[in-house]
């Protein structure tokens, strides 16, 4: 096996293209080894999986724009929309988050007012929040019942209100035990 050394690859072309071996053979990039790009990498007919993943060819992709894209079993890639950051929290008595992801922690403001603070911030305020209430055993007719309402967005932040409806178009705020929020960018 032959080895080269050097710290700089050019092409000696105008055409400023290298090949690294032929069709059909395999480069390996031992472990330990970090490649880094600082342009555009081109001409790659199949994306790239993990050693041990299980997507067939052409399941997973990721775009000229970066956009993750997959085919869950439709026939065709789509750009995926990720959950950004998600809480399930008790809201009741001393707020407690049970799980969650990008979220660093919740401010309880009053009865039914939270905002939920996240790890790392949202790019603008123009994401989608949406979320579930759970209630107690309380019993609702079919003119009321839970509710998780948006207040105020912003990029490090989403402010919500809980509650319950009742009679029609009457709004009152309560704590929940069961809060799930999902901010999806």
């Amino acid at each position: 096996m032959s080895h080269v050394k050097t710290d700089k690859l050019s092409a000696r072309t105008a055409s400023g293209t290298i090949t690294l071996g032929e069709s059909g053979e395999t480069i390996t990039v031992p472990s330990g080894v970090t490649l880094t790009n600082n342009g555009t990498a081109t001409g790659f007919s199949e994306p790239a999986y993990a050693a041990n993943a299980s997507a067939s060819t052409g399941a997973v992709n990721v775009d000229a724009s970066d956009n993750l894209q997959f085919d869950s079993g439709y026939g065709s890639t789509a750009t995926a929309y990720g959950c950004r950051a998600w809480v399930n929290f008790n809201g009741t008595g001393t707020v407690a988050i049970r799980e969650s992801a990008n979220v660093s922690s919740i401010t309880d403001h009053a009865t039914g007012d939270y905002t939920i603070n996240f790890s790392t911030a949202m790019p603008d305020a123009n994401y989608v929040t949406v979320g579930t209430t759970g209630f107690d055993p309380i019993t609702f007719d079919s003119t009321g019942g839970p509710l998780l309402a948006i207040e105020t967005f912003s990029t490090g932040s989403v402010r919500i209100a809980t509650g319950y409806t009742y009679s029609v178009g009457y709004f009152a705020a309560n704590d929940w035990s069961q809060n799930c929020v999902g901010i999806i960018r």
